[in-house]
């Protein structure tokens, strides 16, 4: 016959040393993870050491002491933002009311009764309605007889991140 026999052919060949080199793996592992129990290494596994972990507080600490003042920043460039905002809108109603009305308004609420505005908006900075309101000179006004408001100031005493008083926009 060709193949040989069929005793040859169902009993796979034995490769000699493998066996053996693998039981020797395994009896290494064994001394091994025995030894490790007993060895700093097996205590290591159960967590982190104290400096490991002082370590990322203080890798932690540096982080966020880089981020807070980029987002306090941020925070005080969109409060500018938005009275730079709230500025040209009252300022173009108080222009808008004149105009109309021939005569300029006496508070911001003439605005908001008169439906220029639907309420006075909110100084972002001191975070109240309250506005340093300019007069006009009576004899600039439009109508002399009842001079009004001119334009209109943020009431804070604080400085802009440009380093010009809010109170000077």
């Amino acid at each position: 016959r060709i193949g040989g026999s069929a005793a040859c052919r169902t009993i796979p060949p034995h490769n000699r040393g493998v066996g053996r080199t693998f039981l020797m793996f395994t009896q290494r592992q064994r001394k091994r993870l025995a030894m490790a129990h007993h060895t700093r290494i097996g205590r290591r596994e159960a967590g982190f050491t104290l400096i490991e972990l002082m370590i990322v507080m203080a890798n932690i600490a540096v982080l966020v002491s880089m981020a807070l003042p980029i987002y306090q920043k941020s925070i005080i460039r969109s409060k500018e933002t938005v009275l730079k905002n709230n500025l040209f809108t009252l300022r173009t109603v108080i222009d808008e009311y004149t105009y109309d009305k021939q005569k300029a308004p006496q508070s911001l609420d003439d605005l908001v009764s008169e439906g220029y505005l639907r309420e006075v908006p909110v100084d972002p900075i001191t975070g109240n309605k309250q506005w340093r309101i300019v007069m006009e000179d009576a004899l600039t006004s439009v109508n002399q007889t009842d001079p009004g408001i001119y334009d209109v100031r943020s009431s804070s005493d604080q400085t802009s991140l440009e380093g010009t008083p809010y109170a000077e926009w």
